[in-house]
């Protein structure tokens, strides 16, 4: 573009103004920024590589040369980071995250400590405080896993629980209950 007018300063930046209304500012260290012509849009490319934006709307985005990350941030305080692996992350300003693997896997992270991971097949774990987990999955089979037992539910209502000591406990939908021992002797059976 033409330059409307040109200043060297003394430490060696040198500042160039184009007819546009744009201002190019090269610093020494090869860092250099244009401000462009509504004063609002700033781009800071520095020596290193790392390119900094800054939007009208106050969005700022940078992009980290040596990662290949951007992180942006808007005004409103949400946070997004996208990484060389495809992977994104969304800082919410209410401090919730939610990471986006490049498989496709979501994983929400809450402010209470919660987590909830959603598989692209369907499958969702849930992580509460306490470290119990709740697994659905795709086929209608739901699993509960605490420190004492754990506990899968089927989609015909018979469920399994196996205890820390071994013990395991089927339930039927026709009333049945069989338990075996942690060796898997059956020691006892009410067969309807």
């Amino acid at each position: 573009e033409e330059i409307q007018r040109e200043t060297a300063y003394p430490d060696g930046k040198v500042e160039k103004v184009l007819k546009n209304g744009s201002h190019l500012i090269f610093f020494p260290n090869g860092t250099w920024k244009k401000v462009g012509p509504d004063g609002k849009t700033v781009t800071i490319t520095f020596f290193n590589g790392d390119v900094k934006q800054v939007m009208p709307d106050q969005t700022v985005i940078y992009y980290y040369a040596d990662t290949k990350t951007t992180h942006t941030t808007y005004s409103d305080g949400l946070e997004v980071l996208q990484f060389s692996n495809g992977q994104i992350e969304k800082h919410y300003p209410d401090g919730k995250k939610e990471i986006t693997f490049p498989d496709q896997t979501i994983k929400n992270l809450f402010t209470d400590g919660q987590e909830e991971s959603i598989f692209p097949d369907g499958t969702v774990v849930r992580v509460q405080r306490d470290g119990s987990k709740t697994i659905e999955f795709s086929n209608g089979q739901r699993e509960l896993h605490t420190s004492q037992f754990k506990r899968r539910e089927y989609p015909d209502g018979t469920v399994k629980t196996v205890y820390m000591n071994g013990q395991q406990e089927t339930k039927y939908v026709s009333g049945r209950v069989r338990v075996k021992d942690k060796d898997g002797n059956i020691i006892m059976d009410t067969k309807l």
